[in-house]
Formats: C-alpha cells, structure tokens, sequence
C-alpha cells in the first residue's frame, strides 16, 4: 500500500467510525479476504545438510553431482586411499601375529598346567622311596652295629673266629655308608621335589605373559579397527536421504578436513517460510492448515500445516517487504508442505500461503 493510499485509507476509516475500522482490517488490510483466512508470502525452503569429509585427501571418485537423488548411506565420494588401504593391511598382519603368539603362549600354558601337577607328583613319590631307602638302611645299620659289637664280644671271649669279628664289622661300615647314601639321595629327591613346585610358579609368570600378549594384541586390533574406520570414513555416503542441491568440488581437488563437498536437500520434507505482521500473530497457532501457491502451478494447492511460530518479533527482512513495510515488526513462521508430488517444488521458489485459524471458512486464492 502506498502513503497516498495509506492517507486515503485515514481518511476512510475516520469517517466510518471504529466499527467500520474492524470490518476494514478484515478485508482490506488483509488483502480482502475472509474473516478467519491469513495470507502471505515468502520463498520454499528446506533442511540443507552440509555433506563433507572428516579427513584430508584427493577426489578419486565422484558418484552424485546437482540434481540427483540420493538414499541415507549411498556413496557420494571417495578420497583417495592407497596409503590408508597400505596401513590397514600393516595393522592387520601385527595383530594376526600377536594373535599366533597369545595362542602359542596359550598352549604352553596349557600344557605346563598339566605337567606340573604330573612332575610333582613323580617328585613326591621319589621322597616317599627316599625315605623308605632311609628308613631300611637305619634298620640295617642298627642291625649290623649290634651284630658287630657282638662278634667283638664274643671274639674277645674266642667263642668266634677274628674273621667273623671283622666280617661283622665290615657289614656295620657298610650299613652306614648305605645310611649316608641314602639321606643323599632322599636331600636330592627334596631338592627335585622343590624345583618342581617352582613349576606353579612358572605357571603364574605364563599366566602374566599371556595377559600382556593379549593386551597387545588388543591394541594392534583397537589400531586395526582405527585404521579400518578411516578407510570406511574416505567413502563419503549420504548422511541422510535428498536431492544434491549444489556440489563444491570435483574429481582430482584436493580437500580439507570439514571442507564442505555436497549440500542436500530433502524435497520431501519442504516448508514455506512467510513473515507475519505482529497484529495478526495472534490469530496463529501450531497445526493450523494452510494452502501454498506458486506462480508456476496457480491453480493447484499444495497442503500444509503451521510447524512452527516464532517467539520474537523481528523486523520485516528487507529482501521481501517494500520500503515502506520494513519498520513493521513481523514474525517468521514456517509452513511444512504435507506431500511434494513429483518434487515439483523446490527451494527458491516464492510462493503465497493461505492460514485459515478459524474452522468451516471457505479457501479461497491468494489476492494480489
């Protein structure tokens, strides 16, 4: 409206009286539509999501470029990835390696667990017959110590012969020899015995061994997963399904880490950005219907439904008022399209809306 028609529109509504006023903001200042119908104006709009690499590298392969349509995880682009391709296999083998090495020690644990018990038992069983030895050359020498200090008696008394005497005496040297034998060898099978039970000691420090082998071999398989993970990330696939609204790069550019490569739109999930004047806000509310149209298709409607208000006024953007509109305070208001037929809608588009905040009013078209 312009200042002469703004003058004109004074004069009008003073000489009408204030009930003549609110009849007038129903159908003049509100481009002349019914009571319970807002209409207004803004350009489509859609979510952009920002497609791009967590790594450096070269371009190797393009698969989308503007206007196609891509599904969540599809690929997009792959970097370049010999050198990544090169460490995972250098991961893989060091932890296939550990891995021979943890079941090796594994089975030298195995077996030791099983040997030991066995030693051990052989050990005791040769203290058990020392001591038996012992105890049969105590016996003996006993014997042969009374056996020769009798024959001396006797020899004394000549009621035995001398070599008898001295046969006698040699069989008393001979048990004690066996006596000292004996304990030698029953402190040789002790001394076995005990380095046999070092043997579960062993066990313990195979035990520690094979813990950290295993501690690394998890390592090397947390490096194989790490590298494994970055080579999967040089694939760049659709973080979400859309259409390629504009593609940054090329095949063989060399990009940053972050640096944005795709940006996607989801045609399907569009919405109608309008501004709405702060004496009429109050009419809105969430899930109120609404009807879009667009110079492109004028006489077919697309559905849509109030998804969001917003809770500060702003002052009405430059780009979609006239000069004499922007001091009015407005607020943003989103209006989500309920379908997007053959995506025939797409961001940029202006377009006009219709809000009906009251029940059982006619639609009718937008007014110029």
């Amino acid at each position: 409206m312009t200042p002469r028609q703004r003058l004109m529109l004074g004069v009008l509504i003073l000489a009408i009286g204030g009930s003549g006023y609110v009849a007038l903001d129903r159908w003049v200042l509100n481009h002349g539509l019914p009571d319970g119908l807002i209409q207004a104006n803004g350009r489509i709009e859609g979510d952009h999501v920002t497609v791009a690499s967590k790594f450096p590298g070269r371009i190797q392969e393009l698969h989308a470029r503007e206007g196609a349509v891509v599904t969540a995880g599809e690929a997009l682009i792959r970097l370049d990835d010999v050198q990544t391709r090169a460490k995972v296999d250098q991961a893989k083998h060091a932890a296939e390696a550990l891995e021979a090495q943890v079941q090796a020690a594994h089975t030298t644990l195995a077996v030791m667990n099983l040997d030991v018990p066995l030693a051990i038992e052989r050990a005791e069983a040769l203290v058990a017959k020392a001591n038996d030895v012992v105890g049969k050359t105590l016996s003996v020498e006993r014997e042969a110590r009374s056996d020769a200090q009798r024959f001396r008696d006797l020899a004394a008394k000549d009621e035995v012969s001398i070599q008898q005497r001295d046969q006698a005496a040699m069989r008393w040297e001979v048990a004690q020899k066996d006596i000292a034998s004996s304990r030698s060898a029953l402190i040789q099978a002790s001394k076995e015995r005990a380095q046999v039970e070092l043997g579960w000691k062993r066990i313990r420090a195979k035990e520690a061994e094979v813990e950290a082998l295993e501690r690394q071999r998890d390592q090397a398989y947390a490096v194989l997963d790490e590298m494994e993970s970055v080579l999967k990330d040089l694939t760049i696939t659709a973080p979400t399904s859309g259409t390629v609204a504009t593609r940054m790069v090329d095949v063989g550019e060399v990009v940053a880490a972050g640096a944005p490569l795709l940006e996607l739109v989801n045609l399907d999930r569009l919405y109608l950005k309008v501004y709405v004047p702060e004496v009429q806000i109050g009419k809105l509310r969430l899930d109120l219907p609404a009807r879009i149209y667009t110079d492109a298709f004028p006489d077919q409607p697309f559905e849509a439904t109030v998804r969001y208000i917003a809770s500060k006024a702003e002052f009405t953007p430059k780009e979609v008022q006239t000069p004499d509109e922007r001091v009015k305070l407005v607020y943003a208001v989103k209006l989500y399209l309920t379908s997007n037929p053959d995506h025939r809608l797409t961001p940029g588009l202006p377009a006009d809306a219709i809000v009906r905040w009251k029940e059982n009013v006619a639609w009718v078209k937008p007014r110029g």
